[in-house]
């Protein structure tokens, strides 16, 4: 019993590290996102530029705040996962 409760932390640890691994790339594209979000224009586009163009711009910018309130629910996600992980490991210990 014990060497499968071992071989299942031993899985869980390699998920998570994996986990890891994605948020970090996840990361790397979030603080792009924002220097992206940082240059882009405060004003609206005047209507001499042309309405295409600012409407362009508004869905670039839905879109990337979509992307970010994507990747906060999956960090989110994860954090309740490990919560859950590290809750059984405790439990596992005091036993």
């Amino acid at each position: 019993m014990e060497s499968k409760i071992n071989d299942m932390i031993a899985h869980l640890s390699h998920s998570q590290q994996q986990l890891a691994r994605i948020l970090e790339a996840q990361r790397h594209a979030a603080v792009r996102m924002a220097q992206i979000i940082h240059g882009l224009p405060d004003y609206e586009l005047q209507a001499s530029e042309g309405s295409k163009s600012g409407a362009q711009t508004a869905q670039v910018n839905r879109s990337i705040v979509s992307y970010l309130n994507a990747m906060a629910d999956l960090q989110q996600t994860a954090a309740d996962s490990l919560e859950i992980v590290l809750k059984e490991l405790r439990g596992q210990e005091e036993e």
